[in-house]
C-alpha cells in the first residue's frame, strides 16, 4: 500500500462552483497508483467540496440560485464579524460537504462521463483556498 498527500492551492474569483477536476486527475496521474481512495479535504468554513454535473452550466447556476434562497443574506444572523456574507457561506457550507472521496480504478478518477468535482466558493470576494488530497492505493 502507498499513499500521497498534497495541498492544492486554489484561487476563486467569488461566489460560485470552480471544477477542480483536471487538478485532481493530475496529481493521482503522477502518483501512479492503479486502484485506490482519493480524499479530497477542504480546509475552509465558507467553502465546500461537491461532486455534479460538468455538461450543462445551468445545472451549477441554478444550485447556487437554489442556495442562495435557501440561505439568504440578511436575515437576522448573530455572526457578522467579516460581512454579511460571512454567516450564510458557513451555513451553505455546513449544508454541502468539506470532503468528498473519490474510487481510482486502472489509475484514474472513477467519476461518471458526465461528473466533476467543484470547490463551491460561498464567499462574494473570491479568496486563495486550500484542498488537502490524499491518495491511498497500489501501485501499476
Amino acid at each position: 500500500m502507498r499513499q500521497a498527500v498534497r495541498t492544492l492551492t486554489i484561487d476563486t474569483r467569488g461566489p460560485g462552483l470552480t471544477d477542480v477536476s483536471g487538478r485532481l486527475r493530475a496529481f493521482v496521474a503522477e502518483q501512479g497508483i492503479e486502484t485506490g481512495l482519493l480524499t479530497v479535504w477542504c480546509r475552509h468554513t465558507s467553502a465546500s467540496l461537491i461532486v455534479q454535473e460538468n455538461a450543462d452550466p445551468d445545472v451549477r447556476a441554478d444550485l447556487v440560485e437554489f442556495l442562495n434562497r435557501l440561505v439568504p443574506e440578511g436575515a437576522g444572523y448573530r455572526h457578522a464579524d467579516e460581512g454579511p456574507d460571512d454567516m450564510p457561506a458557513h451555513i451553505k457550507a455546513a449544508l454541502t460537504l468539506t470532503q468528498v472521496s473519490i474510487p481510482v480504478v486502472e489509475g484514474r478518477l472513477a467519476l461518471g462521463t458526465w461528473q466533476a468535482v467543484y470547490l463551491w466558493e460561498h464567499r462574494r470576494v473570491g479568496s486563495r483556498r486550500e484542498l488537502v488530497v490524499h491518495l491511498l492505493g497500489e501501485g501499476f
